[in-house]
């Protein structure tokens, strides 16, 4: 049972780290995100610097990307929000435009997505996917600044393994020792179960660079289990209109999750994306933009 949940899970993090984050890939040519444009930067509570984008016109929108990408992750799909919206896409703490803190914690994460809300200054329309989803949703505690908020397949720990367990130990170790590309390498060995020759070939691409700067960031969010508790206490007054995107073909981990969430949020709906998974805005872009502008525009 184990081993399949490890492979599901593995996939999806290769696919994650797959598509839409490459600097060099053709999707980030074809956004209209200006990469020349230096970004916007807030100062959270902990005095760590956040990086963020600005882009199209309309009602804020605020994209917030999973784990082992940047706010590149969006480049694809931005552009079809962009016609409606005026999009925000950041960094979070720990890549690209922003920099670190001197000590992690998923409320951390929540005060930077509060920090970037503040500085938009109006309601905003938050979209979280992946690990970014947790950041999000605990955001909410921080900030009266969203008017609707989107959950992508947050991975709430539900008691379920999602990796073998001392994974992010020892991908730890390996960072502290300066050896980000060989923690890097052991996380696709043992994490994404990429074969040799596969491995070779992706570290040729132009992403695997990006990949090593990354790899400090991923064991402390593959430790989600052990870090972050989801307190349903916490949320006993939480009223924002709430969407929680669910990929029909996804492992039962993220069903689980959408059930502790529609337990403890009364205005939040699973809307259930047919044959998609983990990254239905990269196999099914249309589906995945009209399911998030059916949320936002209903009344």
């Amino acid at each position: 049972m184990l081993k399949s949940i490890c492979s599901v899970f593995s996939l999806i993090l290769f696919l994650t780290m797959a598509c839409g984050h490459s600097p060099n890939s053709k999707s980030m040519k074809n956004s209209t995100i200006n990469e020349k444009t230096n970004p916007q930067i807030i100062v959270s509570g902990d005095g760590t610097k956040i990086g963020f984008w600005q882009s199209g016109s309309g009602p804020p929108l605020l994209l917030i990307h999973g784990t082992t990408a940047s706010h590149q992750r969006w480049s694809a799909i931005s552009p079809r929000f962009e016609t409606h919206f005026t999009v925000y896409t950041m960094d979070r703490r720990g890549r690209g435009a922003s920099s670190d803190g001197p000590a992690y914690a998923v409320q951390r994460e929540a005060e930077d997505v509060a920090a970037i809300l503040e500085a938009i200054g109006q309601p905003t329309i938050v979209l979280g996917h992946s690990y970014g989803a947790v950041c999000a949703l605990e955001s909410t505690l921080l900030t009266d600044k969203i008017r609707k908020l989107i959950l992508y397949e947050p991975p709430i720990p539900t008691g379920v393994p999602m990796y073998p367990e001392q994974v992010p130990d020892r991908m730890q170790v390996m960072i502290d020792q300066g050896k980000n590309e060989e923690a890097l390498t052991y996380f696709m060995q043992q994490v994404v179960h990429m074969p040799d020759h596969e491995l070779t070939a992706y570290r040729q691409l132009p992403m695997w660079p990006v990949r090593i700067q990354l790899a400090p960031t991923i064991p402390r969010e593959l430790a989600i289990d052990r870090n972050y508790r989801f307190d349903p206490d916490q949320f006993k007054s939480y009223h924002i209109p709430t969407l929680f995107l669910l990929g029909g073909d996804s492992p039962g981990l993220f069903t689980r999750a959408a059930d502790v969430l529609k337990e403890a949020l009364p205005t939040l709906t699973v809307d259930t994306l047919p044959g998609q998974q983990h990254i239905a805005m990269d196999t099914d872009p249309d589906l995945f933009v009209k399911e998030v502008l059916d949320f936002i525009l209903e009344k």
